[in-house]
């Protein structure tokens, strides 16, 4: 054979090479396979069971927040019920408390009136006593134009002296 080529040699070396393969593919790479796909299922379930983890814990997280949410207004209406009812007693105190000041006002014009009426009876009763004991001293006085010749001469003997 030319080039030193010997058939039979070279199907014996493709054989070796056949069985070789066959012989790794069943020792060493099914198995390999079979254990990376068995492991790519384990993390595919842990990633599956890690997502339904962080599912549940966004729900979780969502209802906590719509509580907070809820005690939130519940909290704000309670301050505005609060608010409220705090205005609504100061508007009453206040309506008392003017309701108050109307009545001390009618009862001080009452008062008022009532003390302008007795003094004016007093007054009256004075300028009448007044008047009385004047007339009664012009009854008894002298002339009154004795009393000024009777005062000047008081006056001309003061002079005098």
């Amino acid at each position: 054979m030319p080039l030193n080529i010997d058939l039979q040699q070279i199907l014996l070396h493709w054989m070796n090479l056949a069985i070789l393969v066959g012989g790794l593919y069943f020792i060493l790479f099914k198995p390999v396979k079979a254990f990376m796909e068995k492991r790519e299922a384990y993390y595919q379930d842990r990633d599956r069971q890690a997502e339904e983890k962080l599912a549940d814990a966004e729900r979780i997280r969502a209802e906590y927040q719509a509580r907070l949410d809820a005690a939130a207004e519940e909290i704000r209406q309670s301050r505005a019920k609060a608010q409220q009812a705090a205005q609504q007693s100061a508007e009453e105190q206040l309506s008392q408390a003017r309701a108050q000041a109307q009545q001390m006002l009618v009862h001080a014009r009452t008062e008022a009136e009532h003390d302008r009426e007795q003094i004016l009876r007093s007054s009256q009763r004075e300028l009448r006593r007044l008047a009385a004991a004047a007339t009664r001293k012009l009854a008894m006085e002298q002339d009154p134009f004795d009393q000024f010749l009777d005062l000047a001469e008081e006056g001309a003997q003061h002079e005098e002296r």
